[in-house]
């Protein structure tokens, strides 16, 4: 269990920028940061077709300030950064079939816009401490189980590639510059704020959206493909952790869960915990099956030993949790 002590000593009064703070993951930060007391700036871009979204941040939207800004953009990057203590990098394209349509966008946002914002703490607050989320995506297709830190890398799409060079911009600014980085590679998260319109950012938003408008969830290929999930919270405690505890300097850790689940199961839970709903199994779309990585699992030990990290919630609070925020808050999200 996290030191939430050495945590609230930290982020008391820190002063925190978060990109992408109004998408999923950064808004659960973001809110998380203000009960501790922070100074939070969020920077989302408010493209439609990525996560933000200002109902995400409803609640504490006085107590956080908001810059509408694109991280592409170097300017406004050189001057956010600038006496900060911590940057919170979640700012990214997430779909996978959105960098195979349209690589060069992935491009500019995953790589160059990382380099951007890494050219900005160096220049202009090199004592700040960046934590990156990166992505189980870029290991690819497992040659074993469960994947750890020292698996070979081999991303299966654009998205990949480029998550793989915006993560080791991270590690090369730490270890030539001494600006201080380290990377998550998340896997699977979800729970509140997360975008379930589209398949954009998970695929288990849009099995929600389907589950509570009554049509059916569609499973592709045989439904046998194994996958672990990171709630949301256990998530922001990661990053938390990684910001606070100097050995995460220079360092890239796996999240991971102690629960692994194949597709078909975790469609039956799903319908199981909301009460109604169903599934069907279909084939593979073809434009997807060349990108499939079949079955994922992470081995998160390192982190859980470096920074004392280990997840808390379990997969079925987790899913009735997410359920009942959906329930509630659909006008929202849908």
């Amino acid at each position: 269990m996290s030191d939430t002590r050495s945590i609230a000593e930290h982020f008391a009064g820190a002063h925190v920028l978060i990109t992408g703070g109004i998408g999923f993951v950064g808004a659960n930060l973001a809110r998380r940061l203000v009960a501790l007391g922070s100074e939070v700036t969020l920077v989302d871009s408010l493209i439609p077709e990525y996560g933000g979204n200002l109902y995400n941040i409803s609640g504490i939207d006085d107590r956080v300030k908001v810059n509408i800004a694109d991280v592409r953009d170097e300017y406004s990057m050189n001057f956010l950064v600038q006496g900060k203590d911590y940057l919170f990098n979640l700012a990214g394209q997430t779909s996978h079939m959105d960098s195979m349509r349209d690589p060069y966008t992935d491009l500019e946002i995953n790589c160059r816009a990382q380099l951007s914002i890494l050219e900005a703490c160096h220049k202009y607050n090199s004592a700040i401490k960046v934590v990156y989320a990166s992505t189980r995506q870029i290991y690819g297709k497992p040659d074993y189980l469960p994947v750890d830190e020292r698996h070979l890398l081999h991303p299966t799409d654009v998205n990949g590639i480029n998550k793989m060079a915006g993560e080791w911009y991270h590690i090369l600014y730490n270890n030539v510059y001494g600006v201080r980085a380290c990377a998550l590679r998340l896997t699977n998260t979800y729970g509140p704020r997360m975008r379930v319109k589209d398949a954009r950012q998970t695929f288990l938003g849009i099995w929600i959206k389907n589950l509570l408008d009554g049509v059916p969830i569609q499973i592709w290929g045989d439904g046998m493909q194994i996958r672990d999930f990171t709630y949301v919270d256990d998530c922001v405690e990661a990053l938390l952790l990684a910001a606070a505890t100097p050995s995460a300097h220079g360092q890239i850790f796996n999240l991971g869960s102690d629960e692994t689940i194949n597709l078909k199961h975790l469609a039956a839970l799903l319908v199981e915990i909301a009460g109604s709903g169903s599934y069907e199994i279909i084939p593979y779309p073809a434009d997807r099956k060349p990108i499939d990585i079949g079955d994922y699992y992470g081995d998160y030990r390192f982190i859980q030993g470096r920074l004392g990290w280990r997840p808390q919630i379990g997969l079925r609070d987790g899913l009735a949790r997410t359920i009942d925020f959906y329930r509630e808050n659909k006008q929202f999200y849908w």
